[in-house]
């Protein structure tokens, strides 16, 4: 069967600005992608129905028959088996909304295309990501799920005897190639895993659930807190607490981000601090582009949600619940806005050319190269966000 991993408009807007530059398969949560989970679960590769200036990136595969997939929905065992039983136009639903169907290539895309569905209520628990919140919400407990499929029947590296470990060390899992010298890592609330080639160097204090991917480093004297994810290649010290790092992001220097989502691509400067908390202990309400304007999103605790290729300079200061969208660029004394758009440099509107050029130069210091495909959906999103920029 082919699978395909479907990119719902309302969901994809809600989800913004993260999924600028990315269908929903690709969000990282737990240990991995939602694409990952769902290739590992269906025993096969995914293929993605998104945005058509991110198709030539994340391409369509289409068979005779295929089965469609909702991606803000996160795997289980039980789903993956209800969804391998689907047969043409029939569906697996749950609270009103579709979450697998399945159909012939020459039904996908078309408006009516769940009309004649035969459709089944699935009576499983499922995690689905309708929000951005939701991303740092339910970390914790998709890293546990993660870390038990990752690392079932297989031997961790053993730990360095120069750690202090406070809790069980069978939920600490290190890779291959990565280095664990002179650290705290605490298990008590949940699991560690430390990818391929990753590093925690001396001094830092990291409480899981705590998950890092490959060639991630935790610098010195850094203090790591639950429900926190460093994707690739990801650099961070100071003070982090529940937040996920998407990949190729830096925040290597002290100051504090909490309950947040970074994207990639991105370098937060020396003694930045973002707020998590007002002071009055109200819900934090948060920009929202389905509707233009901030919504309340039910959360006391909500900190900071940056879109890719964003730089923030140094001692820059991010008030509770602040959006920033891609390629922008952050500086100024006090507090900044809530909102920033997409392509500004400290709230004005940026060169196109000048961001191409500063990620060229990011991408080759990962030894990669910004090529053309990821050129032309940069340059789509200046135009789909030049709504919000002043000139």
């Amino acid at each position: 069967m082919n699978y395909i991993l479907f990119d719902e408009a309302t969901m994809r807007t809600n989800l913004l600005p993260l999924t600028y530059t990315r269908p929903v398969a690709e969000l990282v949560i737990g240990i991995t992608s939602i694409r990952e989970k769902w290739n590992a679960l269906l025993g096969t590769e995914t293929s993605t129905l998104t945005e058509k200036y991110l198709s030539k990136k994340y391409p369509l595969v289409e068979k005779d028959t295929n089965v469609l997939i909702d991606a803000s929905v996160l795997p289980t065992p039980k789903l993956v088996t209800a969804i391998k039983k689907l047969k043409p136009n029939q569906a697996i639903s749950s609270t009103d909304s579709i979450i697998a169907y399945c159909m012939s290539n020459k039904e996908i895309g078309k408006s009516n295309e769940h009309d004649d569905m035969q459709e089944t209520e699935y009576n499983g628990d499922i995690i689905k990501i309708d929000n951005l919140w939701d991303l740092y919400l339910y970390n914790e407990e998709v890293i546990r799920s993660d870390f038990a499929r990752l690392t079932a029947d297989r031997k961790s590296q053993k730990i360095s005897k120069t750690n202090v470990v406070i809790g069980n060390v069978e939920d600490i899992f290190i890779e291959e190639g990565a280095v664990v010298e002179g650290a705290t890592l605490n298990t008590k609330n949940g699991v560690i895993y430390i990818g391929k080639d990753a590093q925690i160097m001396e001094g830092a204090c990291v409480r899981g659930p705590f998950a890092m991917a490959e060639h991630a480093v935790v610098k010195m004297g850094a203090k790591i807190y639950g429900g926190t994810t460093l994707g690739p290649y990801v650099k961070v010290g100071g003070e982090v607490e529940n937040v996920i790092f998407t990949g190729y992001s830096n925040k290597p220097h002290d100051g504090f981000l909490g309950n947040s989502v970074v994207g990639e691509w991105c370098n937060i400067g020396a003694g930045t601090n973002s707020s998590n908390l007002k002071n009055t202990y109200d819900e934090v309400r948060l920009w929202n582009y389905t509707w233009n304007t901030f919504e309340p999103t039910g959360q006391q605790f909500c900190g900071l949600f940056m879109g890719d290729h964003t730089k923030v300079a140094i001692q820059t200061t991010f008030n509770t619940g602040t959006v920033i969208g891609v390629g922008a660029n952050v500086f100024g004394a006090g507090f900044q806005r809530n909102f920033i758009a997409s392509f500004t440099w400290g709230g004005k509107q940026s060169d196109l050319e000048k961001v191409l050029d500063i990620a060229a130069r990011m991408y080759a210091r990962r030894g990669r190269t910004l090529d053309k495909v990821d050129k032309d959906i940069l340059k789509n999103v200046f135009k789909q966000s030049q709504r919000y920029r002043i000139a």
